[in-house]
């Protein structure tokens, strides 16, 4: 971990050394907005792969979430409602990851590419393998409201990281999952819901993807399925 800090250092000095503007407050800022969508669900899979899982599916599932959020039928209910449906469908989608995964006795690798491609295939379908305009203005504003000078966008990605974090270090579910992840079979004689546990995992996974589809869309201002492309 160390010597990964040490590559970042490297080339932070580099680029302050090679280029005038890569050290300017709009361009770090630029930086931080573009990472903060795949940061949001860099975040749901590393529980999961600390909870000795894998979920490939992310990119599409976020996709998905974005263009059922979109649709002109979900818009015309408001901005509540489509963060509600981004959420619903990415936790949805987590949670056949899970059931999968947990009570079907299926490996990861295989469920999460099943959906990555049938939530590709979904995403299409609705939306007809066109980009669908944000018409909302309020889901449209985040991506342009700054606070302190700083984007909006960026405080959800701290947000969500915070979150993870304290979830992970601080809370009895986190020490579960690294407990799950270092040897499920131990855990399981230890007296944890291996299975319930693995589940949760995938829907936290699921709702990250959903938060990360409401930024995304009110980014680029469109729920398209090409979103999450190689995510």
């Amino acid at each position: 971990n160390l010597g990964l800090v040490a590559v970042l250092l490297v080339l932070c000095v580099i680029g302050l050394a090679t280029a005038d503007t890569f050290a300017t407050t709009s361009n770090l800022l630029t930086i931080l907005t573009s990472a903060s969508i795949i940061g949001v669900i860099t975040v749901g899979v590393t529980i999961v792969i600390i909870g000795g899982g894998i979920d490939l599916s992310v990119g599409k599932v976020m996709a998905l979430a974005s263009v059922w959020a979109t649709t002109v039928a979900t818009q015309s209910y408001g901005p509540a409602v489509m963060v509600f449906c981004a959420l619903a469908v990415g936790a949805g989608c987590g949670l056949v990851n899970g059931v999968l995964i947990a009570y079907g006795r299926i490996v990861p690798f295989i469920v999460t590419l099943a959906m990555l491609i049938s939530a590709q295939g979904l995403a299409e379908r609705i939306s007809g393998k066109r980009s669908q305009i944000v018409t909302d203005p309020t889901i449209a504003a985040i991506a342009t409201t700054r606070l302190l000078g700083i984007p909006l966008l960026v405080y959800i990605f701290a947000a969500v990281v915070a979150v993870g974090w304290v979830l992970l270090n601080r809370t009895t579910f986190g020490r579960r999952t690294f407990a799950i992840g270092g040897n499920p079979e131990a855990a399981r004689l230890a007296g944890l819901h291996v299975r319930r546990h693995t589940m949760l995992l995938y829907v936290i996974s699921g709702l990250c993807c959903g938060i990360a589809a409401i930024m995304i869309a009110s980014l680029t201002t469109t729920g398209s399925s090409t979103h999450g492309t190689l995510y």
